[in-house]
């Protein structure tokens, strides 16, 4: 059986990634100056992210704060205990130690790609578990920003190999 979160707890998590992603970005670009320009603009948009969902937390009502869906089955509830576990990606993990292990820019690009990919599965699993009242059109809105992510990030790896 799953343990249920609730929105405060799925919220919260949410706000943990964007802090580690605007972390990550920063640290890339500040390692890696031939791509630090885009890094810092995707350290930005994940600031941007995190504020979303800390407003989006901080408007909970009390309701809010039990279980998110109907979900018998405890299926979208499982789904976000493994991400939250680290099983998928360790949210709790320290930006700088993947920086310290990556050799180049590329390496640093397709960490990026990896970790945005891994947010965009977060997120939907998060959409599923958020009612419209409590802003799943916002999670929505995000989850498409991440995609648009991972093509800057792939155009920036496309450029690194032509260049």
């Amino acid at each position: 059986m799953a343990i249920p979160f609730n929105a405060d707890e799925v919220f919260e998590m949410a706000e943990e990634i964007e802090r580690n992603g605007a972390k990550f970005y920063r640290g890339a670009a500040a390692r890696f100056p031939v791509v630090a320009d885009v890094f810092k603009k995707l350290a930005v948009m994940e600031d941007e992210h995190e504020r979303t969902f800390a407003k989006m937390r901080a408007q909970l009502k009390g309701e809010e704060t039990e279980p998110l869906v109907f979900d018998p089955d405890g299926e979208a509830q499982m789904y976000l205990r493994v991400m939250a576990d680290g099983h998928v990606f360790d949210v709790k993990s320290d930006p700088a130690e993947k920086l310290g292990k990556l050799n180049s820019a590329e390496d640093a690009i397709r960490a990026g790609l990896a970790a945005e990919r891994d947010s965009i599965a977060f997120y939907t699993g998060l959409k599923e578990c958020v009612s419209p009242r409590a802003g799943q059109d916002k999670v929505t809105a995000i989850i498409r920003e991440e995609f648009r992510h991972i093509v800057t990030l792939n155009q920036m790896l496309t450029e690194l190999k032509l260049g």
